[in-house]
């Protein structure tokens, strides 16, 4: 019997829990709404020829080789628009349900792969149960997200602009509305020309977090299956790890040393990820985006949580938004680390194949990526 993620979580009903809990966005007029959706279209668009003079980079096919008159092999490149993929300008409750089939999209090549007994076979309680859960979190997480690229929904992948957050933003940081969505979706569009460029990354990390998944399933389903006397011992060491400033989940508190080897890999290549679209969101320059210092500045100040009530910076850090922060700055440390050694082309030769990307040893020591990828 073939198992799915929706045996285990109500998914519509996780959307729907999302829905009703999220906070409401920011009070806004139909004008200033419809600027605002308006805005972000037109600076998703405005910013793909940016993001392709900045990384220098194309979309796998837009690259040809072909013989000259002399039989030598050339590189020629299609001109045109890049096609990047979808773009939609969402509101809170969208994005969590978008959410939900990605992460439903995940889970189910896991189960499909654990032997019959492993499998779980779950009460409509206990879906609920899961439901609840991940609505909640999702609900928490929809108020934080200013964009989202999403390879792995249904079809194409697709861009997700969170209007109502961009909107409180920039409000609360006094930024020109104008230069901080263009700079917004610099940042989105980099990672939607990643995954173009790379056809193979989704597909990599995907197979990459499968495994990681499948290795700790035994350990997260004994867990399911625990005491409640277990379940409030994790969470209260989590909760309090958290207060204190350590930057661990509950998968943290579960995985073998192993696991927690791959989990550094794999946040290896997130951070390659992130740190690389930031610093190409700045490298566009003023003459882009005029503000561009302005936001940076403001922007890693709320980052770094100035001005926040205590209570934020515990959510920040239970949702793992800390160690998101952490992979920016890891990343963007290694993309000039490298360019500084080999140039912006030389870079980009981590988008080349698999074995290009970063490890977790190298990504806090870019001079070991260079002699190993270019000797």
């Amino acid at each position: 019997m073939t198992t799915s993620s929706a045996d285990l979580v109500d998914w519509p009903t996780a959307a729907q829990i999302a829905r009703r809990v999220a906070r409401p966005g920011p009070v806004a007029s139909r004008t200033e709404l419809d600027d605002l959706v308006g805005g972000l279209r037109a600076a998703a668009d405005d910013a793909v020829p940016h993001v392709q003079r900045v990384t220098r980079m194309r979309p796998a096919g837009s690259v040809v080789r072909q013989r000259d008159a002399t039989g030598r092999f050339t590189r020629r490149v299609r001109v045109g628009r890049p096609d990047l993929g979808d773009v939609r300008v969402v509101d809170r409750a969208t994005w969590a349900h978008a959410n939900t089939r990605s992460m439903s999209a995940l889970v189910d090549p896991v189960l499909a792969g654990l032997d019959p007994p492993a499998r779980p076979a779950e009460s409509a309680a206990a879906r609920l149960a899961g439901a609840a859960e991940i609505g909640g979190l999702l609900a928490l997480l929809s108020g934080k997200v200013l964009g989202q690229f999403d390879p792995y929904g249904p079809g194409r992948p697709v861009l997700l602009l969170v209007a109502p957050n961009v909107l409180a933003a920039e409000r609360a940081l006094r930024l020109d509305p104008r230069d901080f969505r263009l700079w917004v979706c610099l940042h989105e569009q980099t990672h939607a020309m990643q995954f173009a460029a790379a056809p193979w990354l989704a597909d990599h990390l995907a197979g990459r977090l499968s495994a990681l998944l499948g290795a700790v399933t035994s350990t997260s389903l004994g867990m399911a299956r625990a005491p409640l006397r277990e379940k409030v011992a994790l969470v209260g060491r989590t909760l309090l790890d958290a207060v204190r400033g350590d930057l661990t989940t509950p998968l943290d508190q579960v995985v073998g040393p192993e696991q927690k080897r791959e989990l550094a890999e794999i946040t290896a290549v997130m951070a390659l990820l992130e740190g690389h679209a930031d610093v190409m969101m700045d490298a566009v320059g003023r003459r882009v985006v005029p503000s561009v210092r302005t936001i940076r500045a403001r922007f890693e100040a709320r980052r770094d949580g100035e001005g926040a009530p205590r209570a934020d910076v515990v959510l920040r850090r239970l949702l793992g938004m800390d160690a998101k922060l952490a992979q920016y700055r890891d990343g963007a440390a290694f993309v000039r680390a490298v360019e500084g050694e080999v140039g912006r082309d030389g870079l980009n030769a981590v988008w080349a194949a698999p074995e290009n990307l970063p490890t977790a040893r190298e990504i806090a020591d870019a001079r070991a990526w260079v002699r190993r990828v270019h000797g």
